[in-house]
């Protein structure tokens, strides 16, 4: 027969069970809490920008200047000056950009006069943010064109689009390098959160220490395991993206040092959380608390470009994003420059935390 009182005793002794596992508890409560709090930052401001816009002012009159402004005043664009001294089409392809606006000389007079005078638009026809900063131009241009034609004569800006590069980018082309530094992260950071974890809670680094292999040894092995893991990972992604989906990236030696710094960063941080933590759920948990804002705030599977500006602050001192803004600088723009600021920024954080985790990690407990 049914009881109520065994079943309510079941319930409670289950749910001490539960709330005691901090995994289950992380996973059953706070994740889902983790992932509205990302995505809705991502999603609640960050598909209407604002969204960079690179402008060279070739006229500097009063027309090109109040345009200039009213595009800035904009919810959508925020206006970055380029120098006029500058070759704008090298300029964006060197920094990796896709939205630039060319205004012309003598662009006030010709507006004054009423003759027609066209500005050069760049964007890239596959980037929903480009789609936005270009929409938005149009409505600026449209606006001046509509004013003039009160007044005086048919709209006289007309706008010439073009690109930086003469390759067109899909979202598929984005997504490979971004999946490349999520493999990365993820392999070597939550094994080696589990493993020193767990060596850790059955003294098995206390029988490692009656051998003669020394800490250095042992996080050395782990971390050549995990870039050889990374680097087959590697071939695998560009394999099926290329293979199925068409997809246009660069391979090159520029490749190499992310794929031996990202494993040797992340198996020194997962090592590290592992050997601070107490035991095995809260090592999971803290894990977890670190990867996972990295998983989607560091340009794995949305543009960093498309969040609002203060989650691209957050992104920028989050050492995933180094590695993906690498790759992506590498594998799509073929822009070395930038991919040497990446490599430079990178190495400094992974020297730093596989130095910290070796000094940390310990044989034996206190």
């Amino acid at each position: 027969m049914f009881s109520l009182k065994r079943t309510l005793a079941d319930l409670r002794l289950f749910g001490k069970g539960y709330l005691r596992n901090r995994i289950g508890l992380f996973f059953g409560l706070i994740f889902p809490v983790i992932l509205i709090l990302i995505f809705g930052a991502i999603f609640s401001g960050g598909s209407n920008g604002p969204f960079p816009l690179y402008v060279q002012n070739n006229d500097g009159g009063q027309v090109s200047t109040s345009l200039i402004s009213v595009l800035n005043g904009t919810d959508t664009v925020r206006v970055k000056l380029v120098s006029s001294s500058e070759n704008f089409s090298n300029y964006l392809s060197v920094h990796s950009i896709s939205d630039g606006l060319i205004i012309p000389a003598n662009f006030t007079a010709s507006y004054i006069a009423g003759a027609p005078i066209n500005v050069t638009i760049y964007r890239n026809p596959s980037s929903s943010s480009s789609a936005v900063v270009q929409g938005t131009t149009f409505g600026v241009l449209n606006s001046f064109n509509f004013e003039y034609y009160a007044h005086n004569s048919p709209p006289i800006i007309g706008a010439v689009l073009t690109t930086a590069n003469s390759q067109i980018y899909r979202y598929v082309d984005f997504l490979i390098p971004g999946l490349i530094g999520f493999s990365i992260l993820v392999s070597p950071m939550f094994s080696l959160v589990n493993i020193s974890s767990e060596y850790k809670k059955i003294k098995l680094f206390k029988q490692l220490s009656l051998t003669p292999l020394t800490k250095l040894e042992w996080l050395g092995s782990k971390v050549i395991f995990y870039i050889f893991l990374s680097s087959v990972s590697f071939l695998l992604m560009v394999g099926v993206g290329s293979a199925l989906f068409k997809a246009n990236v660069v391979l090159s030696l520029w490749l190499i040092p992310f794929l031996i710094l990202g494993p040797m960063l992340f198996s020194s941080l997962g090592m590290l959380v592992g050997t601070v933590s107490r035991n095995t759920e809260t090592a999971s948990v803290i894990g977890n608390v670190v990867t996972f804002p990295m998983m989607f705030l560091s340009g794995t599977f949305f543009p960093v470009a498309s969040m609002p500006m203060y989650l691209q602050a957050i992104a920028h001192v989050l050492p995933l994003y180094y590695i993906i803004d690498g790759l992506n600088a590498v594998m799509i723009y073929s822009n070395y420059s930038a991919a040497l600021l990446d490599i430079g920024i990178v190495t400094v954080i992974t020297v730093a935390a596989f130095v910290i985790a070796a000094r940390l990690f310990k044989w034996r407990e206190d």
